[in-house]
């Protein structure tokens, strides 16, 4: 029996690290490891007695045997409508049951709170988004010149984003609608139809300010018109967030020498505010580093998006991007003060195991379908794509 045991494990484990090297992406998870440490780092070199260090290793562990599982499985299954609007109308329950049954944390009832972990739904509707929109274009990249197929991509994101600010965050239906407005360009929008898009969303944005905003809300965007208006009061976070990113200077104040945050001036260091403690540590040279780091993920997942099989791996590895180059630019955009505070997190750096689970979730899904993809001319797939002759 021994003899027959030991030559069947060795055969397991060699299909499984071929399986591994094949269909998984190593410069891109290599370029991913460096970034959740660095948001590890800067939790541990600040936190106190708190022990947001510890669970977010241990959502990091969880995250990546969640992303090494999702890497063996044959995702064409979702390309069957049923499992689509299946999975969109149990997201939609779940936001609703938010309402029911959610936490409220610092005014907003938008995650579900079981003692020791929490659960922030929203962060699977925009994984949950990007395969709803995958389906759809998938099969009317040809015709996506006709209005209808974007009034209703666009319906389906607004049930979404209308759920999400109703908790009330603002941060992720700007996100949800960020990751339709790009899928929707990449589709093959036309200019009048792109000229459309942009007036309503002008018109939802007045009626968002008028009837929909909260009063905090609608601050912090003056706030970024005046940013000295108010720096003692609701334009306190963008203040301190912009001293902290330029007190680090050229090479930084050092691991745990970061005064804005040891001191406590500058708040939520470890989820909406990660990126000013990084900067105020390690510096330009540091932030540059990270710069580069994000920009291997970037490159990395446009290009397995190119070789996807059809049009559906295509456009969801080109949704996966969109969701982290949205959370990314405003992150940092809010963080220097080039943007209103939202309370939006970086990929794979804040603290958030909801969010970081979603992350890496969407990864494992492009290396599961990167194992059947097609190794195309870049030209082709362009042409197959936006539907040239």
């Amino acid at each position: 029996m021994s003899t027959k045991f030991f030559p069947r494990l060795f055969e397991i484990v060699s299909a499984l690290f071929f399986e591994l090297r094949s269909g998984i992406d190593w410069i891109l998870f290599v370029a991913v490891v460096p970034i959740v440490f660095a948001g590890l780092a800067t939790m541990n070199s600040f936190r106190g007695d708190s022990q947001l260090f510890e669970k977010q290793f241990l959502w990091f562990c969880i995250s990546l045997v969640v992303f090494f599982v999702l890497s063996f499985v044959d995702f064409r299954f979702f390309r069957r409508t049923k499992v689509i609007t299946s999975l969109f109308i149990f997201t939609c329950l779940i936001l609703g049951l938010l309402f029911i049954a959610g936490a409220v944390v610092k005014g907003a009832q938008s995650r579900f709170d079981f003692g020791q972990f929490s659960f922030q739904p929203v962060d699977g509707a925009k994984l949950v988004l990007i395969l709803l929109l995958s389906k759809y274009f998938s099969r009317r990249h040809i015709e996506i010149a006709h209005f209808r197929h974007i009034f209703i991509s666009a319906l389906y994101t607004g049930i979404l984003a209308f759920l999400v600010l109703l908790q009330p965050d603002f941060g992720s239906a700007i996100i949800l609608i960020s990751i339709w407005f790009g899928m929707v360009l990449v589709s093959g929008i036309s200019k009048k139809h792109l000229l459309g898009v942009l007036c309503v969303i002008l018109f939802s944005s007045l009626f968002l300010w008028s009837f929909v905003f909260k009063d905090y809300q609608k601050q912090r965007i003056l706030n970024f018109i005046h940013p000295l208006a108010d720096i003692q009061g609701t334009g306190y976070n963008a203040y301190q967030s912009t001293i902290a990113v330029g007190s680090g200077q050229f090479f930084g104040k050092g691991v745990g020498y970061g005064t804005q945050s040891r001191l406590k001036f500058l708040p939520e260091y470890e989820t909406d505010f990660i990126f000013a403690a990084f900067a105020e540590e390690w510096g330009f040279v540091g932030v540059l580093l990270l710069f580069a780091l994000y920009g291997v993920v970037f490159w990395r997942i446009l290009d397995n998006a190119l070789h996807g099989s059809t049009n559906f791996e295509i456009l969801f590895g080109v949704g996966v991007a969109c969701f982290f180059m949205s959370h990314f630019l405003i992150h940092i955009g809010m963080n220097i003060g080039l943007l209103p505070v939202t309370g939006t997190t970086v990929p794979f750096m804040s603290y958030g195991g909801s969010h970081l689970l979603a992350e890496w979730s969407a990864l494992g899904i492009l290396m599961g379908m990167r194992k059947y993809r097609k190794t195309f001319h870049k030209d082709a797939i362009r042409n197959e794509f936006v539907g040239v002759e």
